[in-house]
């Protein structure tokens, strides 16, 4: 395939039900679509932004649900829709939690990866929990000229943090 981005919509699916190995295989899958989207031609970090963001929504659904039934995967041009549906019936919520303890934080790394996020019930019981991410901006041609840096003077060097502010001097080791 090309290295620029498709622009074209496109839809993916993967069966989760009764699959061993759901987070590992639904990031696998969305690796490939993603590559195929041309999206690795634009760098790592949207590539990895993503595959975080289905690890995180398939971990809520084997944690919280009875695990996750399906993974789908929606391209169009404006964004990128990431739908995982389960069959518990809980919606999603964030709940406090203290950052020094594993655990209860997939939602806010959610809320800070993508543009939205929710939840829709379905017909018949379950949910899809899904979140939306803009697509990576088309990397700049070959050739196409950028515009030149604007060179700065060197400012004072950062302060060490734990130096003396009045003499800039290590502390004494701590025992």
């Amino acid at each position: 395939m090309g290295t620029g981005l498709r622009r074209q919509s496109q839809t993916r699916r993967l069966t989760l039900s009764g699959v061993r190995g759901t987070v590992a295989r639904s990031r696998d899958f969305t690796a490939r679509a993603l590559a195929d989207w041309g999206w690795a031609s634009v760098g790592r970090e949207p590539c990895d932004d993503v595959l975080l963001i289905v690890s995180e929504l398939v971990t809520n659904a084997c944690l919280h649900a009875d695990g996750p039934t399906g993974l789908v995967l929606r391209h169009t041009p404006e964004a990128l829709r990431i739908e995982v549906a389960d069959t518990g019936s809980e919606p999603p919520r964030v709940r406090p939690s203290a950052v020094t303890l594993p655990g209860g934080h997939g939602l806010v790394i959610l809320e800070r990866l993508a543009r939205s996020w929710g939840s829709t019930p379905l017909e018949g019981g379950g949910k899809v929990v899904w979140a939306e991410v803009a697509p990576p901006e088309a990397p700049t041609a070959p050739g196409t000229p950028t515009p030149p840096a604007t060179p700065t003077a060197p400012g004072p060097p950062d302060p060490d943090p734990g130096a003396d502010p009045e003499t800039g001097a290590d502390p004494e080791p701590r025992p």
